[in-house]
């Protein structure tokens, strides 16, 4: 009975000690994700996530503004809008400078003519020369007085709209480019690979924008052509 009871001991034992690794294997797999099913759920993920989309947002603002700022050229309305993408290097001042119309105001006369008044005349030789340097098509300023330059625009031609509609185009091959290499970035900093659940939302969140960029683009080439 003895020899009995000290087998069926060891044999329990030994059933024991086969369970207990295969219930922490269980244990310790029973909350895995298949990598293709994780999303940037985390608080660093999420925190990510909401920088890239305020980054490529921000990118889709400027660009239907510089679009819109074509736009306007092309389509003969004469505004001060066509001088905002202007910047004014003045001595002493960090690059690239203040915009034009944070040290000048701007107006237009007969709807045909820009005028440009600058708050100090000092700054006025530092203007002209910006106007030029911006070499926006048509625009050549033309010193008044001490402070004041005046900029005739005329009537865009059949070929000068096209001009700006290409311009526009790469503008808009820009924005992808951009946008991709934030999402890149985004990837690389989430340490996400390809399949991996974050990853894709990473690039719908890219599709999303760069679709809004061309969406831009074609409203101003139906407004244009």
């Amino acid at each position: 009975m003895r020899h009995k009871s000290i087998k069926r001991n060891a044999r329990n034992a030994v059933e024991e000690a086969v369970e207990e690794p295969t219930a922490r294997r269980s244990a310790s797999t029973e909350f895995l994700i298949p990598a293709s099913q994780m999303k940037l759920g985390s608080e660093d993920g999420h925190v990510i996530y909401d920088e890239t989309e305020e980054k490529m947002k921000a990118a889709v603002d400027r660009h239907r503004k510089e679009l819109a700022a074509l736009e306007v050229r092309g389509s003969g309305r004469v505004t001060p809008a066509i001088l905002d993408p202007i910047r004014v290097a003045l001595p002493d001042m960090p690059a690239p400078g203040p915009r034009l119309n944070e040290i000048a105001t701007i107006g237009v006369r007969e709807g045909t003519t820009l005028l440009v008044s600058v708050y100090d005349e000092s700054s006025l030789k530092h203007v002209e020369k910006a106007i030029y340097t911006a070499q926006i098509p048509h625009v050549v300023p033309q010193k008044v007085d001490a402070v004041t330059i005046k900029i005739p625009m005329p009537k865009p031609t059949v070929e000068a709209r096209k001009g700006l509609i290409t311009q526009a185009a790469k503008m808009t091959e820009e924005l992808r480019v951009q946008m991709r290499r934030t999402r890149e970035a985004a990837e690389k900093k989430a340490n996400l690979r390809k399949h991996h659940k974050g990853f894709d939302e990473l690039h719908k969140l890219m599709t999303k924008y760069v679709g809004e960029g061309e969406k831009a683009l074609e409203n101003m080439k139906k407004k244009l052509e």
